[in-house]
């Protein structure tokens, strides 16, 4: 970043309006005692609105307003630079956002105008004092580049021809709207919005459509969703439901398997239409916790790399994995946990098989491949057993 510095002339004193020391104030009183120095930031951005630039009168002001050293508000100043150090334009100071997707999208024509029609160089105020700009880097609004920011509001979308509709506008003292200068819609495909345009989804008759055709289905899942939401942001804090409302978990599954996955078991159970079992209600959370989408098994171990695993071992007993070399017992055991079990699910692993299976062990991270679990899988499930196998010593 190049140094920066305040500016040469400098005006003999800074004070804030009224009603902008009453906002410093009280901005001031946000914060604990002796953390006042947090205010800093607001507040002299509030002062550069105000000014239209940093002055050293004002960081003085801004400075002994918060009990902080000179310096500390200076080094504030001159790091952020959303500060601007010298005089800028009355009207608007441009900063054009050359960044490389604004780049790719024609920022070049919006730097040429804004040389030819503010000056050439940048910093520098236009011959009526009106304008001044600036190169910044990345604004935000990449997928409605080429884009500007005048003040805090971004104008987007831009030509070289658009640009002089925005600048025209600030001076004459009727600053454009804000975003999108081609009246596209928030960040839309240039030819316009291709989804959720059926304006039934905003007005709330869909809702109340469903609410007719499923009565008993919306009552549920309204009545579960403060338990949905207490389980996903603070599991151990009481929550106040809704009048208790049959839950039939062969009718209204969703309900059901909320109040089961937010560990509302009596809940659940005071809810149902009818009693339900342990097993029955153990089932809704596995469901909900561990298969949250409908995906087949098969498509989803190949999408996340989940190895064929078992909930039991085949037969009743599952092979000595401590027969691997590289697996203690400790080992074999987590592996048993995961659901592996027998020598052939582990000689058939793939390169996701083993990221999978590294994931979730981090402390194991290369020992499949260092100590070749697959191969000594692929052998010991033929019946092989290696010469030495584990806690024996070797022979001779």
């Amino acid at each position: 970043m190049a140094v920066r510095r305040l500016y040469s002339e400098q005006p003999q004193s800074f004070a804030f309006t009224p009603e902008n020391r009453a906002w410093a104030e009280a901005k001031i009183r946000d914060y604990p005692a002796g953390k006042q120095a947090s205010a800093v930031i607001p507040i002299l951005w509030r002062a550069q609105e105000q000014n239209g630039w940093v002055t050293e009168p004002m960081l003085r002001t801004v400075a002994d307003m918060l009990g902080m050293a000179y310096i500390r508000v200076y080094e504030i100043a001159t790091f952020y630079t959303m500060f601007q150090l010298a005089p800028v334009g009355s009207a608007a100071h441009v900063q054009v956002c050359g960044t490389t997707p604004c780049m790719l999208r024609g920022s070049g024509g919006l730097i040429s105008k804004c040389k030819s029609r503010i000056n050439a160089d940048p910093h520098h105020v236009s011959a009526d004092g009106k304008f001044s700009w600036e190169e910044v880097e990345c604004l935000g609004s990449c997928a409605n580049a080429p884009m500007v920011q005048i003040g805090s509001d971004t104008f987007e979308d831009l030509t070289p021809e658009l640009l002089d509709t925005v600048l025209d506008g600030f001076a004459a003292g009727k600053p454009p709207t804000p975003g999108s200068q081609t009246g596209r819609r928030v960040s839309c495909p240039d030819g316009g919005q291709t989804t959720l345009k059926d304006a039934t989804l905003y007005n709330g008759s869909t809702l109340g459509a469903w609410k007719k055709r499923f009565p008993d289905e919306a009552t549920d899942v309204v009545a579960a969703a403060p338990a949905m939401a207490a389980a996903f942001s603070s599991p151990s804090t009481p929550v106040a439901l809704a009048p208790k409302a049959a839950v039939n978990p062969a009718v209204n599954p969703g309900a059901a398997m909320a109040l089961a996955n937010a560990g509302l078991v009596p809940e659940l159970e005071a809810r149902s239409s009818k009693p339900m079992s342990k097993s029955e209600i153990d089932s809704l959370r596995h469901t909900v916790r561990y298969e949250p989408h409908p995906m087949p098994a098969a498509d989803r171990a190949r999408v996340s790399g989940e190895p064929n695993l078992l909930s039991a071992p085949r037969g009743g007993a599952g092979d000595d994995l401590g027969l691997i070399h590289g697996v203690a017992e400790k080992l074999a055991q987590k592996l048993n946990e995961m659901g592996i079990w027998h020598f052939d699910q582990i000689a058939v692993w793939t390169p996701e098989n083993i990221d999978w299976f590294e994931r979730h062990e981090p402390g194991f991270k290369g020992r499949v491949a260092r100590d070749q679990w697959i191969e000594q899988c692929a052998k010991l499930a033929g019946g092989w057993r290696p010469a030495n196998p584990v806690g024996e010593k070797p022979k001779g």
